[in-house]
């Protein structure tokens, strides 16, 4: 196959086995400048010892960039105030980091002047769509340049083999029996032993989270305070994003929130089984909607919740700076004005759940829903309310009266 000349690629390096090849490879291949650029997520790694390596591998220039705060706030909140769910199961921490590190990756491509752009994703996979998705959209003209679909090598051991040659230090093994990828709002598994979904995860695998049978007796309340949607305190302490998400990360790990295990329908067409834990947005997910249950109006709320699954897709498949995407996004923040207040959640053994919520935006009157007497509620009003949304019922009922 002829490939098109490149003189300096911006890779999306992890220091894993995967983008460690794929940097050794560039440079064989397309005998290229290759810049590595890894992207702090909170994974918490040493990366400083990943920008050494993709020195030490040969790029000729390696950026390591804390972004864990514009992750928090302007990705993972955002997908947060929409109720993002994917197939019911999955809160996206996986595909809401990838039009992030894309569109980092496309700002140092322009400050470095190269001509292509490169990532470690599989051609099976959803984030070589997430990442090609974002180059696109933000120029149409840049090169990209997908190993995994151009090389000969078609698993993890010969991309091992090939690091043994050429000494590459790699700390993945032949029997590695799963890959994880982490962030601050979440740790996937998926791969190897949990290919065959009759099997459980084992519990070894988790790192955010123990077990719930091992969670403590005791369970634990926290309050959390949102404005606008976003959430600002827990426990009366103002935080940053990233700030308020770890620690949460680490109040719902200690209760064993946030573990899921689900087979979902990539975008590519096949069925992949994923593992996930989210302990802290989990946590802000069930939050949320419980302040929602007393701020939103019910047509607003019915109508945002019929957007979910759309909402939901579209990240999953990679469509963050899709118009669609940002047309949805404006819809759900105008809806979220209002979403202000306190929420009082219960951790116990795996289970997250609403114990109070409270709201100066409140649109709950006790006046008014009290099973008590009031002078509010006239409820000889309701007769003709049913009567009303009852009349086509009536109609069709007796026209069926009327053939027999």
């Amino acid at each position: 196959m002829k490939r098109t000349a490149v003189k300096k690629v911006v890779l999306a390096y992890s220091g894993g086995l995967d983008t460690s090849v794929i940097l050794k490879w560039l440079l064989e291949t397309y005998g290229c400048q290759v810049v590595a650029f890894c992207a702090d997520l909170g994974q918490g790694e040493d990366l400083q010892a990943v920008k050494k390596k993709a020195l030490t591998v040969g790029a000729s220039k390696a950026y390591v960039e804390d972004l864990r705060e514009t992750f928090v706030k302007d990705h993972v909140f955002p997908m947060l105030r929409g109720c993002a769910v994917y197939e019911g199961t999955y809160l996206l921490g996986t595909s809401i980091a990838r039009p992030l590190i894309a569109k980092r990756q496309m700002e140092i491509a322009a400050r470095e002047g190269a001509d292509a752009v490169s990532h470690g994703s599989t051609g099976k996979g959803n984030d070589q769509v997430r990442f090609e998705l974002t180059y696109q959209a933000l120029d149409p003209t840049v090169k990209i340049i997908a190993p995994w679909r151009e090389w000969t090598m078609r698993s993890r051991r010969e991309l091992i083999e090939y690091a043994e040659k050429h000494g590459i230090p790699v700390t993945a093994t032949k029997a590695k029996p799963y890959s994880t990828d982490p962030n601050l709002f979440h740790v996937s598994y998926e791969g190897g032993i949990l290919e065959d979904p009759w099997s459980a995860p084992p519990d070894e695998i988790f790192q955010l989270t123990v077990s719930p049978e091992k969670a403590p007796d005791k369970p634990r309340e926290v309050v959390i305070e949102y404005a606008q949607g976003d959430p600002v305190a827990v426990d009366g302490k103002k935080m940053s994003p990233a700030t308020l998400l770890a620690h949460l990360n680490k109040l719902g790990g200690e209760h064993g929130i946030g573990r899921v295990d689900l087979v979902e329908n990539r975008y590519v067409g096949m069925k992949s089984r994923g593992v996930y834990e989210t302990p802290g947005g989990t946590i802000l997910h069930v939050a949320h909607r419980g302040l929602e249950s007393l701020t939103l109006d019910r047509e607003v709320l019915h109508l945002r919740d019929s957007l979910i699954p759309r909402y939901a897709e579209l990240i999953y498949y990679g469509y963050w700076y899709a118009p669609e995407r940002e047309m949805l996004q404006v819809a759900i923040d105008e809806a979220q004005k209002d979403v202000t207040g306190t929420v009082r959640v219960k951790l116990y053994k795996g289970s997250c759940s609403v114990t109070g919520r409270k709201s100066e935006r409140s649109l709950y009157r006790l006046d008014i829903a009290t099973f008590e007497e009031d002078d509010v509620y006239r409820q000889k009003d309701a007769e003709g309310f049913i009567r009303l949304n009852a009349l086509r019922l009536a109609i069709r009922t007796q026209r069926r009266k009327k053939k027999v």
